[in-house]
């Protein structure tokens, strides 16, 4: 600490035209950074001393369903969540997968057009602000979705991929139209390089938790 807004893996206008460059500058340079600012107000202005030399994942896990702590609960977890959606996409990406991440979606999900309208299904029926996540746990991948900051590994499920439903993620591009903005996301965005790096992660067996560090 204090934890750091850290840098974008790719330029601001490099994901136009499924994302804008304006929406990236508001996106990442004003609602993540706030997210950052305040986590490390929180934690300055915390009597308890808990966190000190705490991970970002440490922090969300100690915070977790504990009402004296919601408010650095929420701001680390958004830090977190963020962290893990811009790695989630990349510049001409989306589309099908290939390798180990195409054979389990086939395994589990029933095969890539089942699991991108199970992913919309999700997306576009969180109702208020959330994430959608693609998990594995138990050696099975889901799709999920959680409200407002929680990240599932709070629950358990190891995160391979997410989109950010909050309407700040995508209004100024898409206003009202969240259905449009998922279909961007899966087509042209989604890094499956990184679901791939995520699933070897997932792998070892010894681990006692399910924390991870978004790359």
């Amino acid at each position: 600490m204090p934890f750091e807004l850290k840098k974008l893996p790719y330029e601001a206008n490099a994901l136009e035209p499924a994302i804008s460059e304006r929406t990236m500058n508001f996106h990442y340079g004003k609602h993540h950074k706030s997210y950052v600012d305040k986590l490390n107000k929180a934690l300055e202005n915390s009597s308890a001393g808990n966190f000190k030399g705490n991970s970002l994942e440490e922090i969300i896990s100690k915070t977790y369903n504990d009402t004296h702590s919601k408010n650095i609960f929420n701001n680390a977890a958004q830090v977190w969540n963020h962290d893990f959606f811009w790695r989630s996409m990349t510049p001409k990406g989306g589309g099908e997968p290939k390798g180990r991440v195409a054979d389990l979606i086939k395994r589990d999900l029933g095969g890539y057009d089942a699991f991108a309208e199970a992913f919309k299904d999700e997306a576009t029926g969180q109702f208020g602000s959330g994430w959608t996540w693609l998990v594995i746990s138990e050696n099975v991948l889901r799709v999920m979705s959680t409200p407002n900051a929680e990240p599932p590994f709070v629950n358990g499920h190891f995160c391979l991929l997410t989109l950010d439903v909050w309407e700040h993620a995508y209004y100024l591009d898409y206003q009202n139209k969240r259905g449009a903005f998922v279909d961007a996301f899966l087509e042209n965005l989604v890094n499956w390089a990184f679901v791939e790096k995520q699933l070897e992660l997932s792998a070892p067996k010894d681990v006692k938790t399910l924390r991870q560090a978004a790359r």
